[in-house]
């Protein structure tokens, strides 16, 4: 089992650090094609006893809802003979190993694609040997940070089978008594168990449980409960049982094991962190996507930082903003550094020189089909926000010099003093990596903490739910299948 702190899963506001991203060499590293057909090892179906057939509906019925493929628990595996059972298992197998989505499901911009598996052997050996349970246990991946999530969807569940939580109609205010601060209370101890239960009275505790559920939310920690607030504490529990099936499926799409050395950015977080193995040695705030430019979820390597670069203007950008600007004020270009290139076809693109380009002094290049990056940005009142999801896709950083520092350590040549002259003298120099990192680009709105405890953030992109919906949808179609 791979580990991870408590603090990188948690990803609250506080510490900004989000779930662990696992990283094995990918197989590509730009938009990944479809999903590779699963390998058919030479394996006979194996035969269930009557014994084992009953135990297998069982352990998937079971297993089924508890690692978020369904929401609730499915009733016909014990009718299923035991051919059909054993397809249902085979299924229940790829689907926990590597997702239960097919690749048509995917958008584009979910650039990650998982590994092929062939559940078939182990399952045969698993038969033979009589040790259905043992296998069923082994399929999740092998994540801390998954098995954080799937404690915490067990948690969400009987919140739901105990009838939910209460609605926050009305926001009290600390010192206050009566009937809004009690409906507070039991909203807050639905989900903190450190929260008294019974009381009226909005006393220091019931502020403290405020800030934390305001953390848990990646909200600013003042204690008053505003709109803000309110709205994430009226998510209705089936909801955000919804909002981790989706987290789950995403883990479910990760290689098998962690890159010792690995950049990871949450997208819907706006939080990048660097590991070294299971410790994140590195955070910073990010800026990533709005909503219409989002950030895509890929896995790539970084090669190389540009020191001092030069901005090559998105077509898209130049079109929608900047020839715009242009034309409404002559000479905006000029004045903001752009220049005008001839493309030798009758085209034209803009270039924003170094001294001026919205890049800022570093630009942290890795291959992928997105046009997508990292980098430095001139405009750093953006990082105070507990809201930052403005760009145009790309990834501003609030410390680009020191994660440079870090990623170019073993490179001889590129020590701090060269990378500090370099910025100083103005000229666009690539830094090549000796040691190229793998960086991760996921997207988590909902991750854990060891004791099941989960932290939200919204679903700007709206992911989750049509995730989720894809996931139930998938479970149906494949039970059809298989029966």
């Amino acid at each position: 089992m791979i580990g991870v702190t408590a603090a990188a899963i948690a990803g609250q506001a506080a510490a900004q650090v989000p779930a662990p991203v696992p990283t094995i060499t990918p197989p590509a590293p730009t938009q990944p094609g479809p999903l590779a057909p699963v390998a058919r090892a030479p394996v006979t179906l194996p035969t269930l006893s009557a014994a084992q057939a009953r135990q297998l509906a069982t352990l998937i019925a079971d297993d089924e809802v508890a690692q978020g493929l369904r929401y609730s628990r499915r009733t016909d595996l014990d009718r299923l003979d035991g051919a059909a059972l054993v397809r249902a298992a085979l299924d229940h197998a790829r689907a926990i190993r590597s997702g239960r989505l097919m690749a048509e499901d995917f958008q584009r911009d979910w650039g990650i694609r998982p590994p092929a598996y062939d559940p078939l052997p182990d399952f045969a050996a698993a038969v033979a040997n009589d040790r259905l349970s043992a296998w069923v246990r082994a399929l999740p991946p092998p994540y801390v940070g998954y098995d954080a999530l799937v404690a915490g969807l067990a948690r969400y569940h009987r919140i739901a089978a105990d009838g939910g939580w209460p609605v926050v109609a009305t926001a009290p205010v600390f010192g206050s008594r009566g009937p809004a601060v009690a409906t507070l209370r039991a909203r807050l101890a639905a989900e903190d168990p450190q929260v008294a239960k019974s009381g009226d009275t909005f006393d220091a505790a019931l502020l403290d449980a405020v800030r934390r559920a305001q953390r848990r939310y990646g909200l600013n920690p003042v204690g008053t409960v505003g709109s803000q607030t309110m709205a994430a504490l009226n998510v209705p529990v089936e909801r955000r049982i919804r909002q981790i099936m989706a987290n789950l499926e995403r883990w479910r799409w990760l290689p098998p094991r962690l890159d010792q050395k690995r950049v990871q950015v949450n997208i819907a977080a706006a939080v990048l962190t660097a590991f070294d193995g299971d410790a994140p040695v590195m955070s910073m705030k990010a800026v990533t996507g709005r909503p219409g430019n989002e950030t895509p979820m890929l896995i790539s390597k970084i090669n190389s930082i540009v020191i001092n670069p030069p901005w090559n203007v998105p077509t898209s950008i130049a079109t929608k903003e900047l020839w715009p600007k242009e034309r409404a004020n002559p000479g905006y270009l000029k004045r903001n550094g752009f220049r005008v290139i001839d493309n030798g076809d009758g085209s034209k693109r803009l270039q924003q020189a170094s001294e001026r380009s919205a890049l800022g002094r570093f630009k942290f290049d890795f291959p992928n089909d997105f046009a997508v990056y990292l980098h430095d940005t001139p405009a750093q009142s953006g990082f105070s926000r507990f809201d930052r999801l403005a760009s145009h896709g790309c990834v501003r950083l609030e410390k680009p010099d020191e994660l440079a520092k870090l990623l170019l350590r073993t490179t001889p040549e590129w020590q701090p003093d060269a990378i500090d002259a370099a910025v100083a003298a103005g000229k666009t120099v690539r830094a090549r990596m000796a040691e190229p990192v793998t960086v991760y680009l996921l997207y988590w709105t909902a991750f854990a903490s060891a004791d099941g405890q989960v932290g939200f953030r919204d679903d700007p992109y709206g992911w989750d739910a049509k995730l989720a919906a894809t996931i139930e949808r998938r479970s149906q179609v494949q039970a059809q299948a298989t029966t």
